[in-house]
């Protein structure tokens, strides 16, 4: 009898384990379609981004009316919600120092 009740609850666990595995299984298969989503939509919004940078360095001109190059200048987006354009080699030091101030507070 002992014997037959050990081989009951293992049987239960080996049922119970099983349907873990199912939920799981179906779980991550949730989880994958989820993600996938969620690249596709950051993809689209990438690309949106940059249609939008490149619309606006295209309507830009500097003082003598002449093209804004977008490889020299970056749009920089101020924490209050001020836009500027900037140089690159400013936006990158601007970046370096603020890593730092990041590396310092951790």
């Amino acid at each position: 009898v002992a014997a037959q009740k050990c081989r009951k609850r293992k049987l239960n666990a080996i049922l119970n384990l099983e349907e873990d595995v199912c939920n799981l299984q179906t779980q991550k298969e949730s989880l994958k379609k989820e993600h996938s989503q969620c690249s596709k939509s950051i993809n689209q919004i990438k690309q949106k981004l940059n249609n939008l940078y490149h619309d606006i360095f295209s309507r830009l001109r500097d003082d003598q009316g002449r093209p804004v190059n977008p490889h020299h200048y970056v749009i920089h987006c101020s924490s209050n919600g001020s836009v500027f354009i900037i140089p690159k080699q400013l936006a990158k030091s601007e970046q370096k120092q603020d890593n730092r101030k990041e590396q310092k507070q951790k």
